[in-house]
């Protein structure tokens, strides 16, 4: 008599659900998340949010303290502050979103070219990036922006400029730390092209502190870009831009002190969800905190 055996078919593993569920379950990834994603609406829909045209001027209401019709006050010119917030939201977001996603792209080629090859390419790559690294970051922003000119487009190539070799960097440890593996030497030894090896095994595997990367530099581009329109290389009157607002507002600290306040705590809100949602991804991401949760 044929006897039958029934077997039961563990679950598959599923790495990708598995480190989604960590993270919403991780205090910082939810906060910080929670903040970009309000500040996210706020930049796409600011147009529709906004009660008052940023750029309209009422000299009748300058220097009207908040209040229902104006929550955040007016300025030098009667502009309301609310709406000038609102409308600085996109251009932050724009200017950071734009200037990571390019030093991103072409910090991990250099990084994963320098790191996967090794010897005089590592060598050429790593010591240009040094170069640049000697400089302090706002420092090369502003060089940047002397040989390019003013303007947000310009903006966005110099904090490109000053954050790739960052991208570069990490990228390399990460690729340094996995290209001797196992299913590398294995695709090697099957004859893959040294580029599938380096897109298909090689940077899957290295995403991790790229992802972590990503969400601070993004903090500090939208440091970088209040820096830049601060000293008014950036975003140029009369389009609101935050780092603008607190230039226009520090001559009006005892007068207006409104002006100031409420753009500088957008910046600091922005770049506290950032850095609050880049170390919670570093925790999910990182092994041993895999290991312990």
């Amino acid at each position: 008599m044929a006897t039958t055996t029934s077997h039961t078919e563990e679950p598959r593993s599923q790495p990708g659900l598995d480190l989604l569920r960590k993270a919403l379950r991780h205090g910082s990834v939810l906060f910080g998340g929670g903040i970009i994603l309000a500040l996210a609406l706020v930049a796409l829909f600011g147009a529709l949010l906004a009660p008052y045209d940023p750029m309209a001027m009422d000299f009748g209401a300058r220097f009207a303290p908040p209040s229902w019709a104006h929550p955040f006050g007016t300025d030098d010119f009667g502009r309301d502050v609310f709406s000038r917030v609102l409308y600085g939201a996109a251009v932050s977001f724009q200017v950071a979103f734009i200037a990571v996603g390019i030093s991103g792209l072409a910090g991990v080629a250099l990084g994963l070219t320098a790191g996967y090859r090794g010897g005089w390419v590592d060598d050429a790559i790593m010591r240009t990036m040094d170069i640049l690294f000697a400089f302090p970051a706002v420092l090369l922003a502003i060089t940047v922006m002397a040989i390019l000119g003013r303007g947000i487009e310009n903006a966005m190539i110099a904090i490109a400029i000053v954050y790739a070799p960052i991208f570069a960097r990490v990228t390399r440890g990460a690729v340094i730390s996995v290209r001797d593996r196992e299913f590398v030497t294995a695709a090697r030894a099957l004859g893959q092209s040294q580029l599938r090896i380096m897109l298909r095994h090689v940077l899957p595997n290295a995403l991790g502190p790229i992802i972590v990367q990503t969400s601070l530099s993004l903090a500090f581009a939208i440091l970088a870009e209040a820096a830049l329109s601060f000293f008014g290389l950036g975003t140029q009157p009369p389009d609101p831009s935050w780092g603008r607002m607190l230039s226009e507002g520090r001559g009006y600290l005892q007068q207006a002190p409104w002006m100031g306040i409420f753009p500088g705590l957008a910046i600091m809100v922005s770049v506290l969800g950032f850095n609050t949602l880049g170390d919670g991804l570093r925790d999910v991401l990182d092994p041993r905190f895999r290991g312990r949760h």
